[in-house]
């Protein structure tokens, strides 16, 4: 089996997304995975889209339903101070809403997206693919527990990022660091479970490569924050940043082939 061409030679070469995305049209295999799980994705998270923004609007009550009214000068910059939160409000309870649907669509969908990153993998490394660590029930127990771990860990943040929300300025942009943490957690999380990592192994890791973390995770928080399209968004290009992700754990790793502890 060859390497791709569209891959940088060099193993310290950062992999960009559009490299990533040369990569994977040229294989009609990760394709075809790849849209059968953009289908899958884009209906778990519609669902449990629409069910928690119901939830938070029922929250929140007749608060953004109806402004103060404007009554002089203070009664101006009470509602121009109304309007601007409901906006905020409205941008960040939308990207808090869309993650937690997502972090159920990404528990029940990791299997097949840990098959794609494996898949990546092994067009990448070619012939110095290293074959996956035995198959073991304990070895499927850690998994289950380590994609437990981080589905907790995302609803955590997601119940901190509610109340940032109501920070301003300095609020949004803690939520927007959060989300690329997370985003980043989960797509980490493919490359390195047939590896067998803890969940403090794949931290310690977006640790010491913060800057890759943000690079990796950036992009799918604030595609997160768009309204209504956010969803088909992130559900068609998903597929492509595990690719990214994979392909650039493979740089940072600097193994081709797993590593059990």
């Amino acid at each position: 089996m060859s390497r791709s061409p569209a891959l940088p030679s060099s193993v310290k070469t950062w992999v960009t997304l559009g490299q990533a995305t040369r990569f994977l049209f040229s294989s009609g295999r990760l394709m075809g995975w790849s849209l059968l799980l953009v289908a899958v994705t884009l209906g778990l998270t519609w669902g449990g889209y629409q069910l928690t923004t119901a939830l938070m609007d029922q929250l929140t009550g007749n608060f953004f339903q109806q402004g103060p009214e404007v009554v002089g000068i203070w009664g101006w910059i009470k509602f121009q101070g109304w309007w601007i939160l409901k906006w905020i409000f409205l941008l960040l309870s939308r990207l808090i809403a869309f993650y937690l649907a997502f972090f159920v669509a990404y528990t029940l969908t990791t299997p097949s997206y840990v098959f794609l990153s494996v898949a990546v993998e092994k067009k990448k490394a070619g012939h110095d693919f290293e074959e996956d660590a035995p198959f073991t029930l304990i070895g499927v127990l850690v998994d289950l527990r380590e994609g437990l771990k981080i589905a907790l860990v995302g609803l955590l943040l997601s119940v901190l990022a509610f109340g940032l929300n109501f920070i301003p300025i300095i609020g949004q942009i803690l939520v927007i660091l959060i989300y690329s943490w997370c985003s980043a957690l989960m797509f980490l999380d493919y490359p390195t479970a047939r590896r067998r990592w803890t969940l403090g192994r794949k931290m310690a890791w977006l640790k010491r490569h913060w800057l890759a973390t943000l690079r990796l995770g950036l992009l799918a928080a604030l595609l997160g924050m768009i309204p209504l399209v956010n969803i088909f968004l992130i559900a068609f290009l998903f597929p492509l940043f595990t690719v990214h992700t994979t392909l650039n754990f493979m740089v940072l790793d600097g193994q081709p082939g797993p590593r059990v502890p």
